[in-house]
């Protein structure tokens, strides 16, 4: 009974998350005739966690934890899959969310009369488990002219998007949080198809 319980406080408290994806400014009506769309992602320096840790301090914290239960081989098997997911992967997976549409092509490094800037403001790792909680994202998002990046034509937030639905590892923190930048791309692509209709 306890454990049943367990489960269903945590279905509700998952569905209860506060996230969405909105359009703060402008709108996406200049997608309609647009076939393709570069992507660019900017560093910035986003927050990890309830505690709001910098990339450093979260990292830090991590080592000091791993190391203290499996050692210094599985640390550097971790951060060198951490530096993978952040170098390409989580941005890879952006785009794969977004490509769900096959209206409009989004890639990375691509000539195109628009740009979709990303930056992400604040990452939670979760956890897995008996219960998995997903890993979140929340990003400012912009489409600017790429000839000219200080027009912006629009700019939309995404607030603690979760990581559901990906054909990921979950059993690893940079897989969930590439969960939560795939569900974030198909957010926003379910916004950029009601202007493509």
């Amino acid at each position: 009974m306890k454990k049943l319980f367990l489960l269903l406080f945590a279905a509700i408290a998952t569905m209860n998350f506060a996230q969405n994806l909105t359009v703060t400014s402008g709108n996406l009506d200049f997608l309609k005739d647009q076939t393709e769309i570069n992507v660019k992602f900017i560093d910035g320096e986003p927050l990890f966690q309830a505690e709001n840790y910098t990339e450093a301090q979260y990292l830090e914290r991590r080592k000091t934890e791993t190391l203290a239960k499996k050692g210094e081989v599985a640390w550097e098997k971790w951060i060198s899959a951490w530096k993978q997911h952040s170098e390409s992967i989580f941005s890879d997976k952006f785009v794969e969310g977004l490509n769900k549409s096959k209206k409009i092509k989004f890639s990375k490094n691509v000539d195109t009369k628009y740009t979709l800037m990303v930056e992400p403001q604040w990452m939670y790792a979760g956890w897995s488990g008996f219960i998995t909680q997903p890993g979140k994202l929340s990003a400012d998002m912009s489409f600017v002219e790429t000839a000219n990046p200080s027009h912006v034509l629009a700019e939309i937030k995404g607030d603690k998007i979760e990581g559901t639905g990906s054909k990921v590892d979950y059993g690893m923190e940079y897989g969930r949080i590439s969960a939560a930048y795939e569900k974030t791309g198909k957010e926003l692509e379910k916004e950029i198809r009601k202007v493509k209709k």
